[in-house]
């Protein structure tokens, strides 16, 4: 599969039959949605694992085993597309032969891919999966993109893990939207010297 060309992208407005209903548990849920792949994929109960764009090791790993365990027990993973965490929970659903499917929401229009080194990887998910977004196509990262889109993964998602996370993250923010949304949270503790681990822990104490 090439990149989406703005003909193979489906724009689906909130009052379309295929239109999300989780995402009307929003105060400001998207007048529309984008979308390329299977959209039936909507409908199915989905997990969102989340974690730092700078994770560790061992965080990767963690991602990568959940995301494949979750999928194996039948839940769609769903993530942001950005690097770390996001990335490995959508390679660790995509499996060996990267054609299980796997939900991707990005901060960008679906013709542009980002951050770039994830270009193979979006395409992977567009095959088997689902690339979704609020944002037109041609539309580049902006730093008010991606806190928009958290609040997307937090409402399609019946729980939210987070793998790594500093205190202060949008990791955190996803979670917070799912609490309030009524979703279940988990955190994956860590070492309590890892500040990427306090985040985690944050919530564990909450």
């Amino acid at each position: 599969m090439n990149k989406p060309n703005n003909s193979d992208i489906i724009q689906i407005h909130q009052n379309a039959a295929g239109y999300p209903a989780r995402l009307l548990d929003l105060y400001d849920p998207p007048n529309s949605l984008y979308i390329y792949g299977d959209i039936r994929l909507l409908g199915f109960p989905m997990i969102a694992i989340v974690g730092s764009r700078k994770a560790s090791h061992e965080g990767i790993k963690n991602a990568h085993y959940f995301a494949q365990a979750l999928s194996a027990k039948g839940y769609l993973i769903i993530s942001g597309l950005a690097r770390g965490i996001d990335g490995a929970a959508h390679l660790g659903a995509l499996g060996q032969k990267k054609d299980q499917p796997t939900i991707a929401v990005c901060g960008t229009g679906l013709d542009n891919v980002y951050p770039r080194e994830h270009q193979r990887l979006a395409q992977a998910i567009g095959s088997s999966g689902l690339l979704v977004s609020e944002l037109e196509p041609g539309l580049g990262p902006k730093a008010w993109h991606f806190p928009r889109r958290n609040r997307i993964i937090a409402a399609l998602a019946l729980g939210i893990l987070v793998i790594e996370a500093a205190e202060r993250s949008g990791s955190l923010i996803t979670a917070k939207i799912g609490l309030e949304l009524g979703r279940e949270i988990f955190a994956i503790p860590g070492s309590i010297h890892h500040p990427l681990s306090r985040g985690c822990h944050q919530l564990l104490q909450q």
